[in-house]
């Protein structure tokens, strides 16, 4: 086989909406309906729709709409096909890139020549449901629900202090880079609502997909109101990611040589051309550096140099939204300065990220990816990178794409561990402090009547470890909205069962 027949390339994709105007009033079909068609409308976009019958490699991600007693067999079951690998992932915002890359690197190697990795959920049904009372009948559960596959570590004091969910964690590494860049509360969040408000119009620029296709002014992402509550400092509602939606997709892959046997157009391949994954400690408070991630850095640099591009070469971005922070990091490890949105003629996003196109639980980047090979098939020759981040914004991978091939697989991008963690190091958590201290990060979480309810603080304490804090003074609370606290000293008191109170110093 020549070095050509072994490239890995993008041959068919597929994405879709179910939005709720367009259901009836069961909803969306449950998952497995929705796999098989995604799985089939992928492999009619490769002009190929006899070829899911030969895959042998089938990866499903996680879908925590409903659970099935053997979710990738039953697929291909469904699909007549017979892979020797199949699998239902984990969870996080990396998986669809890191099973992606995977499948690449086995069709590189000769292991395999077809694969198919496919993810959906229907969280909006779900609820629609639950809130109806009216229990979903879908098929092939499980006799026993299976452990909800959760794999990250979370520090005793994180439980202790409530610091727990997503939405606060990249709140407080949103209010660290603010500080880190000498930027007031009041333009890092008007430059917030620029960035956003920026998203929206991509979404709204394509209804067809995006959950929320909405165009939205910065002002009215950014204002607290009834129908747009603070949800913790600085992130309003219209600021956070939206995982209950009806969407599916699936990316099917094959060799160069097999999308030849298959009669694929060449110029509908889209080219795996490099790739990274690295981890930051799962540990908030652990990170020395708050402001930034050392491994999205690394990973983005890994998928770059086997890319064999520079960022500047970049023509198309899908930077991970979850939230405002993970798109300023993403925009500063790629070294695209502070208004990644303006930058030349480029977006940070393809769909409109998860805010507003929508997050599907651990699948938003099949989607991401799927609407990048879209855009790069529109573009031939042109460059695009897909990031994804999950957890705590602990888990980071990075993925250059083209129309234009590269070698005959990526290059291995190795493990970029060791190096990540001689550069960023950890500091000790300790679990309980009383004393002097210095905030180091912090937000401000509020209640569903939009009330500001407590502070999470991350503390600096004499000697260089560090410690999570409670803040519950009501004047501190609103101050901590105006004025910038982080640099500010906090006494610290023990308040029993291993939470530190915070007293303004």
């Amino acid at each position: 086989m020549s070095d050509r027949g072994r490239r890995p390339c993008i041959i068919g994709v597929a994405r879709h909406t179910w939005h709720p105007d367009s259901v009836g009033p069961e909803g969306a079909p449950e998952p497995l309906d929705m796999w098989e068609q995604m799985a089939r409308v992928a492999a009619a976009d490769a002009g190929a729709p006899g070829a899911l019958l030969h895959l042998d490699s089938l990866d499903v991600v996680y879908s925590q709409s409903w659970q099935y007693d053997d979710p990738a067999g039953r697929l291909a079951g469904r699909l007549g096909a017979d892979p020797a690998r199949r699998r239902y992932s984990g969870i996080g915002g990396t998986v669809p890139q890191v099973l992606l890359a995977e499948a690449a690197t086995g069709i590189a190697t000769g292991g395999s020549e077809l694969a198919l990795v496919v993810g959906a959920e229907a969280l909006a049904t779900v609820r629609r449901a639950k809130k109806e009372g009216r229990p979903l009948e879908w098929s092939h559960p499980p006799a026993t629900r299976p452990r909800f596959p959760y794999d990250t570590p979370v520090h005793p004091a994180e439980v202790a202090h409530d610091i727990l969910h997503a939405y606060l964690t990249f709140a407080i590494f949103d209010s660290a880079r603010r500080a880190h860049l000498g930027r007031s509360l009041d333009e890092h969040r008007r430059r917030s609502g620029d960035l956003l408000s920026h998203l929206t119009e991509v979404a709204a620029a394509d209804p067809d997909h995006a959950w929320f296709p909405i165009a939205r002014s910065a002002a009215e992402i950014t204002t607290p109101s009834p129908a747009n509550r603070m949800v913790a400092y600085p992130y309003t509602k219209l600021m956070t990611s939206i995982m209950d939606v009806d969407m599916a997709a699936a990316v099917l892959l094959a060799s160069d040589e097999t999308a030849d046997r298959l009669g694929v157009d060449p110029a509908r391949r889209v080219y795996l051309r490099g790739w990274g994954y690295a981890e930051d400690p799962p540990f908030v408070a652990a990170r020395r550096d708050l402001w930034r991630s050392v491994a999205m850095r690394a990973a983005m640099d890994a998928a770059l140099g086997a890319a064999g591009v520079g960022a500047a070469d970049l023509d198309h971005l899908d930077l991970y939204s979850c939230f405002a922070s993970s798109i300023g990091f993403g925009a500063d490890a790629l070294g695209l300065g502070h208004e990644p949105f303006g930058h030349g003629d480029r977006s940070v996003t393809v769909t409109g990220g998860l805010p507003y196109h929508g997050g599907p639980g651990s699948n938003y980047v099949t989607h991401s990816v799927a609407a990048m090979a879209e855009r790069l098939r529109g573009g031939p020759g042109s460059f695009g990178l897909v990031s994804g981040v999950g957890m705590y914004m602990c888990k980071h991978v990075a993925a250059v794409w083209s129309t234009t091939p590269g070698p005959e697989a990526p290059p291995d991008p190795g493990d970029l561990q060791p190096a990540v963690d001689a550069e960023l190091g950890q500091a000790p958590i300790v679990e309980t402090a009383e004393g002097e201290a210095t905030v180091a990060a912090y937000s401000v979480v509020h209640g569903r009547d939009g009330a500001p309810e407590w502070g999470a603080l991350v503390c600096d304490l004499p000697g260089g470890a560090r410690c999570y804090a409670r803040l519950h003074d009501r004047e501190s609370l609103a101050e901590a909205e105006e004025v910038e606290l982080i640099g500010r000293p906090v006494r610290l008191q023990d308040a029993g069962a291993g939470v530190n109170l915070a007293v303004p110093g």
